[in-house]
């Protein structure tokens, strides 16, 4: 049990020291985001960076760009599509309240699929793409919670966070 101490394992349901990124998640505001999709991304945040609705001082400030596109696949003959992807692009920012320096960036993306149901259904089609919208903003608010994490945490032992 000593060798896989010193390498770094740790029980997965095991008590655990809290890391700093851990209490530093909550200390977290997020920016207004433009759009729909916007609103859902900022809304996925908050329940991943703040789960148990802490309300900490604020100390660092999330500044989220985001692009939507959407691109028609599976042609029929008709030139009609039966299928499309939505593509959801989130370039990000996080800064220090107390200084305009950003701590860290970068962009994280997610492709979700959905079906075209044609002009009969119109309204099963933008259930569809709303649906796809919903599940790409679950998945962006995933992949920036855990890299604000890891960031936070290389920040706190004195390394550089990568983006």
């Amino acid at each position: 049990m000593l060798v896989l101490s010193a390498c770094g394992f740790q029980p997965l349901y095991g008590e655990r020291p809290t890391t700093r990124a851990e209490t530093n998640l909550p200390s977290i505001t997020v920016d207004v985001i433009a759009d729909r999709a916007g609103q859902m991304l900022r809304n996925e945040l908050g329940t991943r960076l703040d789960p148990n609705n802490q309300g900490l001082a604020p100390q660092y400030q999330l500044k989220v760009k985001l692009q939507e596109s959407i691109s028609r696949l599976a042609v029929r003959r008709d030139a009609s599509a039966t299928r499309a992807n939505l593509t959801l692009k989130a370039d990000y920012t996080l800064q220090s309240i107390k200084g305009a320096a950003a701590v860290y960036s970068g962009s994280v993306r997610s492709v979700n699929s959905y079906d075209i149901l044609g002009t009969e259904n119109e309204f099963g089609t933008l259930a569809a793409r709303e649906e796809a919208r919903r599940r790409a903003s679950r998945d962006l608010a995933d992949q920036i919670a855990v890299r604000l994490a890891l960031a936070l945490e290389q920040q706190s032992r004195g390394n550089q966070p990568k983006p």
